[in-house]
């Protein structure tokens, strides 16, 4: 961004927001927001605690059974559906529909077919994740340009081979779809646990609130921010060194 002739970083923003923060916070114009600084000093006593450690295993343990489900049925899926027009023309819609859902509202009917626990949560990862993992490996398989499939067959490429050309042709449309799904997939686990209100740090959400422990609650916010925009940044990261997949199609 530039500024007057000035070239600005995009933190710069950032950080007129967290000064904002501490303002609104010194002078107590709205009781939910603490100083950031207090927030800052409360992130150390959070991270520290035995129970956010407990919250944080159990946690992980849910966001990565939700989304190793969402990857091993939502990549042959999208598979399925760009590979055939029958089973596109079956499935997008519903696709298409659990993807703009509300899907916090199908929660509470998690809880009533699988208790209120770990698989509930586990359950509405993988429902938050699993649709762009869908879409997005479809739209990759579907961009797979003709002619690299007819070269393919006339090579007399098997139909493994064949599947591991189009994997790799679409691999940067399926890294975006995974990056996507594991953000979602963090909003999830979260939504879950606080709707279970029970184990996670959906437990601790529902014990600082209730003590009105707002900078406590707030650190855990932005540590789970933190993480989610680290996992994305992996997997984007992971999708510039495979870019070059993206130019074999063409």
């Amino acid at each position: 961004m530039t500024l007057y002739g000035y070239h600005v970083p995009k933190m710069a923003s950032l950080i007129v927001w967290v000064i904002l923060w501490e303002i609104v916070g010194r002078f107590g114009l709205l009781m939910l927001f603490p100083p950031f600084t207090e927030v800052i000093a409360a992130m150390g006593e959070v991270v520290t605690s035995r129970s956010f450690a407990e919250a944080i295993r159990i946690t992980v343990i849910s966001y990565l059974l939700g989304l190793a489900l969402a990857l091993v049925l939502g990549i042959p899926l999208g598979f399925l559906m760009g590979l055939s027009r029958a089973a596109d023309k079956l499935l997008n819609m519903w696709v298409n529909t659990f993807l703009s859902a509300p899907l916090s509202a199908l929660v509470p009917v998690f809880m009533i077919l699988f208790g209120l626990g770990t698989p509930t949560v586990v359950v509405t990862v993988f429902m938050f994740a699993v649709w762009i993992i869908v879409l997005d490996t479809r739209a990759g398989v579907r961009h797979v340009a003709p002619s690299l499939l007819e070269m393919s067959r006339s090579f007399g490429a098997s139909w493994p081979e064949l599947f591991k050309i189009i994997f790799l042709a679409a691999l940067p449309e399926i890294l975006a779809g995974i990056r996507l799904g594991m953000i979602r997939g963090v909003k999830g686990v979260v939504i879950g646990q606080l709707l279970v209100s029970i184990i996670g740090v959906g437990a601790l959400f529902s014990l600082y609130q209730q003590n009105f422990q707002m900078a406590h609650f707030w650190a855990l916010v932005l540590l789970l921010f933190a993480c989610a925009l680290s996992l994305a940044e992996l997997v984007a990261r992971l999708e510039k060194r495979i870019q070059y997949y993206a130019g074999e199609r063409n």
